[in-house]
């Protein structure tokens, strides 16, 4: 296994546990660091090196050094601190084997020098250029690299995770996942990509790419195969702190408050979203376990994002959420002021799974048909999506078309991987 594919996260499955089988203690404030610590060493790394892949391969061996030290020898007193040097004495390590390389390859071939090696002491001296998480992020969202390709780079050099964690929360394979992360890379190398906040005057296209990958990670973390809670509450808590990390690095960009104002939203609900372990649709949901201090601080980051008084997409999800919190019962939804925040953000998102969200408030308000029908029209962009097959058989049930719900049913069965939505259809087709 390679340093990149080392345990950039602690897995359960690896760490030792006591007589009650809890996982170590030094495991699980390993992941804690790594979350709050590794994007930033391996942004303050690149700058200096002006290579990625170096520093990102220096974190994750660090990384794995520290999960066997830690183990032995316990928790060191700065934790932050450890991995950071362990880092540069990796990365040191790597250059001088490489400056070693190029001396050998020099005299044996005239012309090939080794003067870039010279920069394996260029390392940052104030702790303020340590904090290059938000760069490094924005780095990993560049346009020039495919999307697929920004979200693995961003799951495994700004959160740490591992390619089979990054894989599974994908729904990739390992191979074609540190495929993806190798290409990108080389990718930002060779055409020179800068790890940097863009200037104002550019930074709007590029924030929207920051902010949906964020997103993704949030909704991955509940997409996950076999219903690992441990691994969705990592992926989903690494969504959350970087959206907190947007907002308090570029706290005049509106939109910025209006994501963390939605995943703030999302995480209010989530005890009540499984009860042992089984999915419970919103409708169902014991309300009382919404948590009401998150649900207060998405409030408050969406009105902030109001003042700034520059409307956009991510402000309309979260308003949409925030009248889900404002209603006591399932029934007091205000589904037509629902309806009204969706027709505003086709304005700003006309993508398939906003139509698809539009039709289920559609048929909230009373017009099962229409909703039908649009609903259809999306087949051709959402037939693999497991998701339009489910709101389709809820909609010919409604109308009474129970053979064709069926069928629909049994589609979304198929093609979903997630165990507690397995069981959920399952049980509503009698499978």
């Amino acid at each position: 296994m390679s340093g990149s594919d080392a345990a950039a996260r602690p897995d359960d499955a690896s760490a030792p546990s006591g007589p009650s089988g809890k996982v170590a203690a030094s495991d699980l404030l390993l992941s804690q660091v790594v979350r709050e610590e590794s994007g930033r060493i391996v942004a303050a790394l690149a700058r200096s090196l002006g290579s990625l892949d170096i520093a990102e391969e220096a974190v994750a061996e660090a990384v794995d050094e520290a999960l066997r030290a830690w183990r032995k020898g316990g928790i060191p007193p700065n934790p932050g601190a450890w991995l950071t040097q362990a880092a540069r004495h990796n990365a040191l390590d790597r250059l001088r084997r490489e400056k070693r390389y190029r001396e050998k390859l020099a005299g044996m071939v005239p012309g090939v020098d080794s003067e870039s090696a010279a920069q394996e002491d260029a390392w940052p001296n104030s702790p303020a250029e340590l904090d290059d998480r938000l760069p490094l992020l924005f780095g990993c969202c560049h346009p020039a690299l495919a999307p697929e390709a920004q979200l693995a780079l961003t799951l495994r050099a700004v959160c740490g995770l591992t390619t089979a964690q990054i894989a599974r929360a994908t729904f990739s394979t390992e191979p074609a996942t540190a495929q993806r992360i190798v290409r990108a890379k080389r990718k930002i190398g060779a055409t020179g990509i800068l790890l940097r906040i863009p200037e104002a005057t550019d930074r709007a296209a590029r924030l929207d790419i920051v902010l949906t990958i964020v997103s993704v990670m949030y909704n991955e973390a509940h997409l996950v195969a076999g219903g690992d809670a441990a691994a969705d509450r990592d992926l989903a808590d690494d969504a959350l702190w970087l959206a907190g990390v947007i907002v308090a690095a570029l706290p005049r960009e509106a939109e910025a408050h209006g994501l963390l104002a939605l995943l703030l939203f999302h995480r209010a609900r989530e005890s009540a979203r499984s009860v042992d372990g089984e999915l419970v649709l919103m409708a169902d949901q014991d309300r009382s376990r919404w948590d009401q201090t998150l649900i207060a601080r998405a409030r408050a980051e969406l009105e902030q994002a109001a003042r700034l008084r520059r409307p956009g997409r991510w402000q309309l999800h979260a308003a949409i959420a925030a009248c889900h919190a404002d209603a006591e019962t399932a029934v007091k939804t205000d589904w037509l002021q629902v309806l009204v925040l969706y027709d505003l953000l086709l304005g700003y998102d006309p993508s398939p799974v906003v139509r698809l969200n539009r039709a289920v408030a559609l048929d909230r308000v009373g017009a099962p048909t229409a909703a039908l029908t649009e609903v259809d029209a999306l087949e051709g962009k959402l037939t693999r999506n497991h998701l339009w097959h489910a709101v389709r058989a809820h909609l010919l049930r409604r109308l009474g078309r129970d053979d064709e719900a069926l069928a629909a049913d049994l589609h979304a069965l198929e093609l979903t991987a997630n165990d507690a939505e397995r069981r959920l259809l399952a049980a509503r087709t009698g499978r």
